[in-house]
């Protein structure tokens, strides 16, 4: 409901839910009621450890101190006491968390600090060792687009074992981060679909080995990358029990979370989801036209969701084996249906080292301070300027081009050692310069969707519609330039916290206020705004540039072969 003041309340007997999200930089947690309105939200930053490029640690301890400030926060925000939350849920990074027998940090850090046993998503220290495990050709391999990831943990885990043996001894329990929240909350070892099915191969469409759920581990698989031993112990140091997405988890909240949260005892808790997917949920539920989605109407909708990175989720009613991108995966977001995931592995970090690493960065940072304004802001209005006397603002770029792998490409080429160029650079650097760089590079990203769209056309997908999150929408030139760089219409969700949502989602079905995730998601996710895609010189346009965004690519594999 909405008070006099114009704040939002529940009401008293109301349902209310907690989603509960971990993001790279921070935790947050929003209440929501049950027609997935926000009520009160909340947030806590992270600390992030860096000793170089490819390694990026955090803290488990410090991960659950913010998602206890941030829940405190939200709760306060709604003015809900404790009693009013009806479920619990959580998504997080998909980052690898080591813990030994007492429940205790295991340092995942050459460093050796055991306060650092987090190795962030976005590590890219076990490159090689993905490359090794591609080696192998294992069949296992089909369902993660053909070639596994850095960002996955099999490799992280193998790098743990070759490099801190004494970590690999001491660990007695590995955590994708979600499930790892999940334990801290209710004491229970129990692993999500989603986090075991996208990130460390498990076969959730296969038959279970004891007859019960469904789902197994690959042995042959394991033992044949170097990690034998995880087999021989029965896995019991990456999971036994696989249960779906919002599934209540054993007795809720324990006590002492229960007090760390300021919650009630036994709260239920739902089994857990990776951020991106939450956001899936948020987005993909919404009907324009009353009424839940069907699963044809699913297959026409790509779930958006952007921030340091950005994933591109997309399902289906049967498999679909497409090369560089990840899946299929079996009910790993939407359960029944696979899963596609594109994605790519810089959008948010990209436009924030181009910006902040420009001469003018400061300079751009003191007048936005001034003004109380952000430098996105500043920047669009700026190029709005410039592009006063021209037929559209995209054609500022005429002749200035970016190829976006600063950070290699997750899909559809997954390659992490790709790398980023820039063409048409002048000896200038003006803040009229970095503004056309910095939509250059959101031009780019938005070409990269369009190649991932493209590809998962070729497969089967009918993509017309992007359903859009994350921090990204919250920037119309981002929304513009994604809606003409693809062709698609842009839909944005009526609740911008469309993650926290997701994760909320899971809670009212835990709470069993929904009998499933796709009624939840009907019912609480909704449409908001649309950005339809220019047409005819606008279109064209952006076609001759996606054209040169290829041969980008094709000319520095072209320069890498001549270097060889």
């Amino acid at each position: 409901m909405v008070d006099e003041a114009g704040s939002s309340s529940c009401a008293v007997g109301e349902r209310c839910y907690l989603g509960v999200d971990v993001g790279t930089g921070s935790a947050r947690a929003g209440v929501f009621d049950a027609g997935g309105k926000l009520l009160g939200a909340g947030d806590s930053e992270i600390e992030t450890w860096r000793q170089s490029p490819d390694f990026v640690e955090q803290s488990s301890a410090d991960i659950w101190r913010a998602c206890c400030a941030a829940v405190r926060l939200a709760r306060s925000e709604a003015e809900v006491e404790p009693e009013r939350v009806r479920g619990l849920g959580f998504d997080a990074t998909c980052s690898l968390a080591a813990l030994d027998e007492a429940g205790g940090p295991v340092t995942v850090s050459p460093s050796g600090s055991d306060e650092r046993n987090v190795i962030v998503w976005m590590d890219h220290r076990a490159v090689e060792e993905a490359a090794r495990i591609d080696r192998t050709g294992h069949e296992v391999l089909r369902y993660v687009g053909g070639t596994i990831s850095p960002e996955m943990e099999t490799p992280k885990l193998l790098w743990l074992k070759e490099n801190l043996p004494e970590t690999w001894r001491r660990a007695a329990r590995f955590y994708d981060l979600p499930d790892l929240l999940v334990h801290l909350a209710t004491g229970a070892d129990v692993r999500s679909l989603c986090s075991t099915v996208c990130k460390w191969t498990y076969l959730g469409h296969e038959p279970s080995s004891d007859g019960e759920g469904s789902g197994r581990w690959d042995d042959s698989f394991f033992e044949g990358v170097g990690l034998g031993d995880l087999a021989a112990e029965g896995y019991r140091r990456i999971g036994r029990r696989i249960r779906p997405m919002g599934e209540p988890v054993g007795n809720g909240l324990h006590a002492r979370a229960a007090a760390d949260l300021d919650l009630v005892p036994g709260t239920p808790v739902g089994v857990s989801i990776i951020d991106a997917h939450a956001g899936g949920l948020g987005v993909l539920g919404a009907a324009a036209e009353g009424g839940g989605p069907s699963v044809d109407a699913l297959e026409t909708r790509l779930a958006l969701i952007g921030g340091t990175s950005s994933c591109h989720m997309a399902v289906s009613r049967d498999p679909r084996f497409i090369a560089g991108v990840w899946g299929p995966y079996f009910s790993a977001m939407v359960p029944g249906l696979w899963l596609n995931e594109g994605g790519q592995s810089a959008t948010g970090a990209l436009v924030d080292h181009v910006i902040f690493g420009h001469a003018r960065s400061e300079e751009l940072a003191q007048a936005a301070r001034s003004e109380g304004r952000t430098v996105y802001d500043l920047l669009n209005d700026r190029l709005e300027t410039l592009a006063s006397e021209l037929p559209y603002p995209a054609q500022l770029t005429r002749e200035l081009h970016v190829l976006p792998y600063f950070h290699g490409n997750r899909s559809p080429r997954a390659d992490p050692s790709l790398r980023g160029v820039i063409s048409g650079l002048r000896l200038s650097d003006t803040v009229d310069d970095l503004a056309l760089l910095y939509l250059a590079t959101l031009q780019a990203i938005a070409y990269g969707t369009r190649h991932i769209v493209e590809t998962l056309n070729e497969a089967g997908y009918r993509i017309a519609d992007i359903h859009a999150c994350g921090g990204g929408t919250k920037n119309p030139l981002f929304l513009r330039e994604h809606a003409d760089a693809t062709g698609c219409l842009l839909v944005l969700p009526r609740e911008p916290e469309a993650v926290l949502l997701g994760s909320a989602i899971l809670a009212s079905v835990a709470a069993g206020d929904h009998a499933s995730v796709l009624e939840a998601m009907s019912e609480m996710s909704h449409v908001g705004a649309t950005v339809a895609p220019a047409v005819d010189e606008v279109e064209r346009y952006h076609a001759t540039k996606y054209e040169v965004f290829q041969r980008m690519y094709d000319d520095f594999i072209a320069w890498r072969r001549i270097m060889a």
